[in-house]
């Protein structure tokens, strides 16, 4: 399920022991793969070129114990890609904890939505 700008949802970056990341622009980049079956379809999508969709892809490949994304070349059908049954799993847990996040800290993330700072006027 992609998300769109206008979205208002809170968005996880996590950070893992050892320096692996996860947040939502590559969990979006994984969500645009898996329905388009496209790197660069899935980059254009986010207004993303595609060596940095690539980038982030062969980061996600190495930082995980197997890769996230698979790639095919050419070929009559002009090649492709898709998620893995791991990437699968990575972007299904991924979402999973975004929507507990929110449900469950709903009332703290309201309170430190309260306690920000006015930035109408770019201070």
């Amino acid at each position: 399920m992609t998300r769109d700008a206008t979205d208002t949802r809170l968005r996880l970056r996590l950070l893992f022991p050892g320096g692996g990341m996860l947040g939502p622009g590559k969990a979006d980049l994984l969500d645009g793969i898996a329905r388009t079956g496209s790197i660069s379809a899935a980059g254009r999508e986010m207004r993303m070129s595609y060596k940095r969709a690539w980038t982030l892809v062969e980061t996600m490949n190495a930082t995980f114990r197997a890769p996230l994304v698979e790639r095919s070349r050419g070929g009559t059908k002009g090649g492709g890609a898709e998620l893995t049954e791991l990437g699968q799993e990575v972007l299904d847990r991924y979402r999973r904890l975004e929507d507990i996040a929110c449900r469950e800290g709903a009332a703290e993330i309201a309170a430190l939505s309260d306690l920000l700072g006015d930035m109408s006027e770019e201070k």
